[in-house]
């Protein structure tokens, strides 16, 4: 999915993270006013999905507008959601009839300054993955077995998530808890919690962070993007977890990287696959959490939060398989906790479960249907105490 707004820290940040919450990965994110090159680029990527959103309600309508003419020069058919300026809406479509692409059309992302507005268009993006992806991916044979209960595996694994911590009207949660999905191409983490400052010298800035928060790393994997992994801690941090040389690691993760397949069959290779988790874990906390800064106001030095303080959650599921089948999984843990940056508010101390038998997704979509007894399931997998103390 291609994403574009306004500006970078507001109405872009808003669609990037509709589009994670409707289970989206979203390849790239534009601002302002598209240029050619731009349309280029975007012709390149042949995305499957764009939203273009940008102006709060009333406000700037001459990016969106301009933005929407531009599009339509854009190759193949891929739908494009308009969620943005509701004053620009009939505009941006009418330059968009009768282009290429369907037009779908939802409430704006970010109708007022600073507040967001993503379920709208979360649920548009949704619903044309059901009706047009599943399709062009080649997937509607299935349809006519399981007629009616087709969802995005993310958006599943989110559902259960909500309904483990929230709980439902006669049955209470578990409360706020995190979750990594280690994946052999992708790392994608889930918050549910609120995230506010714990400390009341602490102010918040930029837009608010949504209660239930995903967002995917592209360029973190245990396979396909391995050599990203090691790009984003750097040798010398993944050398030094696994133990290893770093021409020993690098040859390991080159391997990797060509042949996704590949699972470990020595005691060397283990141990890189378990300096792999952590460093991909660590970064993508650090991505998904926020960050705190100090700064220097007339009345002394305060603090600066942006994004998500998760410095207080307790619980994390963990799945996936490199996680699930390994026998390190509160190593690898550890391992992820102690090396993050000093100014990240990721979690102090966490409880860890494990999805072993792969039922998140399950239950996300049993809970649309029978919501008390996928929770009574959650809470038998997820719920109780005897889950390990990592600190």
């Amino acid at each position: 999915m291609v994403a574009c707004g306004l500006v970078p820290s507001l109405t872009s940040k808003a669609a990037k993270l509709a589009a994670f919450g409707a289970g989206a990965k979203v390849i790239k994110t534009f601002a302002y006013q598209l240029t050619l090159g731009d349309i280029e680029d975007i012709n390149a990527m042949k995305p499957d999905i764009l939203l273009l959103s940008g102006g709060i309600d009333g406000g700037n309508s001459e990016v969106i507008i301009h933005n929407a003419g531009m599009l339509r020069q854009t190759k193949g058919n891929f739908p494009i959601v308009l969620a943005g300026n509701r004053s620009a809406q009939d505009d941006c479509a009418s330059l968009l009839k009768g282009s290429s692409h369907p037009v779908y059309q939802a409430d704006n992302v970010m109708p007022e300054m600073n507040k967001l507005n993503i379920e709208p268009v979360a649920k548009v993006i949704r619903e044309i993955f059901l009706k047009r992806i599943i399709l062009a991916k080649g997937l509607n044979k299935a349809t006519s077995m399981i007629d009616g209960i087709l969802m995005p595996t993310p958006s599943a694994v989110l559902d259960a998530l909500t309904l483990l911590s929230e709980g439902d009207k006669n049955t209470p949660g578990v409360g706020e808890l995190i979750a990594v999905d280690l994946g052999g191409a992708t790392t994608d983490v889930y918050s549910i919690a609120k995230g506010y400052p714990t400390n009341p010298t602490t102010v918040l800035r930029g837009l608010p962070e949504p209660f239930v928060k995903r967002t995917v790393e592209g360029d973190l994997g245990m396979r396909y993007n391995a050599i990203g992994i090691r790009e984003a801690v750097g040798d010398e941090v993944l050398s030094q977890l696994c133990g290893l040389p770093v021409d020993a690691m690098s040859a390991t993760v080159q391997t990797y990287h060509e042949n996704p397949s590949k699972l470990p069959e020595t005691d060397q290779e283990r141990a890189i696959d378990k300096a792999l988790a952590a460093a991909a874990i660590s970064t993508a906390l650090a991505r998904h959490a926020g960050v705190l800064e100090q700064v220097y106001t007339p009345v002394g030095p305060m603090y600066q939060q942006t994004g998500k303080d998760l410095t207080q959650v307790e619980r994390l599921i963990v799945t996936g398989g490199a996680l699930i089948y390994s026998k390190s999984i509160d190593q690898i843990i550890d391992s992820a906790l102690l090396l993050q940056e000093p100014f990240a508010l990721i979690p102090k101390q966490l409880h860890v479960s494990a999805d072993k038998n792969y039922v998140l997704s399950a239950l996300g979509l049993l809970a649309g249907y029978e919501q008390s007894a996928a929770l009574n399931l959650l809470l038998e997998f997820f719920g109780r105490e005897e889950a390990n103390a990592v600190v």
